[in-house]
């Protein structure tokens, strides 16, 4: 029996073949009128040259020309159309049709002379002769057909858009920000790509030399300052940022001019997409929220992260998760030899799975395992099974008021989970070993921030004592979009009126996108020699409050107006900013200048061993929550617990 994801796959598999071959028989179709317009067209234009040449008048066509002229047709025609074919005349897209078509006609009729004069020739020379005006007349005669036919498939398509079509539609005013080669590829694309319920109505760029020009036809009226002002006089409904390669600050001012409006506003690709070849100019999105955070784009070296996992297994734990399934997304297109996902949430792993299924298919060696890392067994079973080379390990409980319930939990499987993973990884000889880390493990407030501090203690233990497994932990702030973060829960509260809650109106928090995130994380992989913690630049620290009421501007409405925002204090073991070091720690440089390393923290090893059994046996006591936070405190020693809530807290359960 097949699987529901193996039949979904032949069934997009199938569906997919159907699709490319009615695209290729529907481009044949274009290529065969293309080509039987041509041999009209080189017909017409002989005919009609010989027809100039007496005077327009057909009865003064000697009938010997006219007999010549057929017999000569046939070789005419096919050298013609051979050397279209030979120019690519009949491979171009011509609803595109630009300079570079415009070169390969020309670059054919060169050829076209070449061949005309030698046929006129060897013609000649079998006694079949012509006017010598009427084979040059011919030629050019064709080549203004040969522009007309493909050229004007753009005429008719623009002609079509802007009179026909566009009639029928509501249009959108539209505000373009730029004046380069994207906002004209962009202007290109709406009158000749179907995009026809744009009207693009005045183009704002901040460049003065530009100022009252035109851009294909539309002036540029203005530069960041007269947004506002023009939005209101061109009644414009949708602002398009286009300036793929606008500086993080010019974007970020722009944008938040842009938000005054009320408009709707939408944004390009940025440079690196699009030199990369992931995106077009035309597939403009919507502004997100990361668009506004002040952050540059991440570059990494991406042929140094295909080097180290190319050929090789890899596992990943929580492989459903936020970050769990990003790295196995990009760990998919590294081309490893296996790639297993092992995850204790069906659901999550399943999601995944189905996705790189999907992209992959067979060219994929994925197995998913359903687990987890606190089964001392299971991991061994897993590791006994596959053999991984390497080991991501993004398996944690990370909800910190949920945790500060539940502390033993957090213990069990943060903790002794990472333990017990990073233990068999070594036994079973996984070459290296990473951790994910979170800068709430810096000065923990919170108990799962102390786990986290313990599993990176973990980590830097065991690379002591292991040294044939390369140990490391990588350690960042909030992602956005991941399960759990600010962004979801603020959409859905926007989405149903209101309100918005913030727990302090102070609160800052480091960001970054999970991609951006991930991406880092491999390469950080990279540097590793053992037991290093590798700490990401996360930019600036964004303000809760901000972010919120940007993105309720995002959503068309007025912060405290449309929807109203509450503070609602701080959640035990919450901190009003987030630090990436401990004071203690120092830093060092790696060659990506948004990867540090913090130098390991003196320890006593075996003291460490004796607290973590210690640990275990507690947590499997299942003590009060008070209890458990007052043991961590014991072994990380900058967690200061807020046992006040944990009192709270204990009271709540007992009731």
């Amino acid at each position: 029996m097949k699987r529901d994801g193996e039949k979904k796959l032949e069934h997009d598999t199938y569906e997919n073949e159907n699709d490319s071959k009615m695209i290729k028989n529907k481009y044949n179709f274009r290529v065969a009128l293309i080509f039987a317009a041509d041999i009209i067209s080189i017909f017409v234009s002989f005919f009609f040259a010989l027809w100039l040449r007496f005077d327009c008048r057909y009865s003064l066509i000697p009938a010997d020309y006219l007999k010549n002229l057929l017999i000569m047709f046939p070789a005419i025609c096919i050298g013609y159309v051979a050397v279209y074919d030979f120019c690519k005349l009949y491979k171009s897209i011509w609803r595109y049709a630009s300079i570079s078509e415009a070169y390969h006609i020309a670059l054919a009729y060169i050829f076209i002379a070449l061949l005309s004069v030698a046929e006129f020739i060897i013609f000649v020379q079998l006694g079949i002769r012509i006017p010598v005006s009427v084979m040059i007349g011919g030629c050019l005669i064709s080549l203004f057909f040969c522009t007309a036919l493909r050229f004007g498939y753009r005429l008719v398509r623009f002609v079509r858009a802007r009179y026909i079509n566009g009639e029928n539609e509501k249009r959108v005013n539209v505000m373009l920000i730029g004046a380069g080669q994207a906002a004209k590829e962009l202007i290109n694309d709406f009158r000749l790509g179907g995009q026809n319920k744009y009207r693009i109505c005045t183009i704002v760029d901040d460049n003065p030399v530009k100022l009252g020009r035109y851009l294909d036809g539309h002036r540029i009226e203005g530069n960041r300052g007269d947004i506002v002002k023009l939005a209101v006089e061109y009644e414009i409904d949708t602002i398009i940022f286009a300036i793929p390669s606008a500086s993080n600050d010019d974007r970020v001012n722009i944008l938040n001019i842009c938000q005054e409006t009320g408009c709707k506003l939408k944004i390009i690709p940025g440079i690196y997409q699009i030199v990369n070849g992931d995106v077009q100019v035309s597939k403009f999105r919507d502004v997100q929220i990361e668009d506004l955070l002040g952050r540059d784009e991440v570059k990494i070296n991406l042929n140094e992260i295909k080097k180290t996992i190319e050929g090789k297994v890899v596992m990943v734990t929580g492989g459903g998760g936020s970050i769990g399934s990003e790295l196995c997304r990009q760990i998919a297109s590294a081309k490893p030899k296996q790639l297993i996902i092992f995850d204790i949430y069906e659901n999550n792993a399943y999601e995944i799975q189905q996705e790189l299924i999907r992209k992959y298919g067979d060219k994929l060696n994925l197995v998913t395992l359903i687990g987890s890392v606190r089964n001392t067994s299971r991991v061994n079973s897993v590791l006994e099974t596959y053999h991984p080379d390497m080991i991501y390990h993004a398996a944690a409980h990370k909800h910190v008021p949920l945790m500060e319930n539940s502390p033993c939990e957090a213990v069990k499987n943060n903790v002794m989970g990472t333990y017990k993973l990073a233990k068999a990884a070594a036994e079973h000889g996984v070459k290296r070993f990473l951790l994910i880390s979170t800068d709430k493990a810096v000065n923990p407030t919170s108990l799962m921030g102390a786990t986290k501090r313990m599993c990176e203690m973990i980590i830097q233990m065991m690379d002591r004592k292991y040294p044939n497994t390369t140990f490391m932990a990588v350690r960042f702030g909030n992602v956005l979009g991941s399960n759990g973060s600010v962004i979801p829960l603020f959409k859905e509260q926007i989405a149903k009126g209101g309100p918005v809650t913030v727990t302090d109106k102070n609160i800052i928090r480091y960001f970054m996108t999970i991609p951006e995130a991930v991406s880092l994380v491999l390469e950080a992989s990279i540097y590793a020699k053992g037991g290093e913690i590798f700490v990401l630049d996360m930019g600036k620290p964004v303000r809760i409050d901000d972010m919120a009421r940007k993105l309720i501007r995002l959503s068309g409405y007025q912060p405290d107006v449309d929807i109203k925002i509450e503070y609602t204090g701080l959640r035990p073991g919450e901190k009003l900013y987030e630090e990436l070091l401990m004071d203690e720690e120092g830093m060092k440089d790696t060659p990506n200048k948004l990867i540090h390393i913090g130098h390991p923290i003196e320890m006593d090893d075996e003291k460490f061993m004796q607290e973590l059994n210690r640990l275990d046996q507690v947590s499997k006591e299942e003590v009060n929550p008070m209890e458990m936070k007052r043991v961590v405190s014991e072994v990380v020693t900058t967690y200061k617990p807020d046992l006040e809530h944990a009192d709270q807290a204990q009271g709540v359960i007992a009731s």
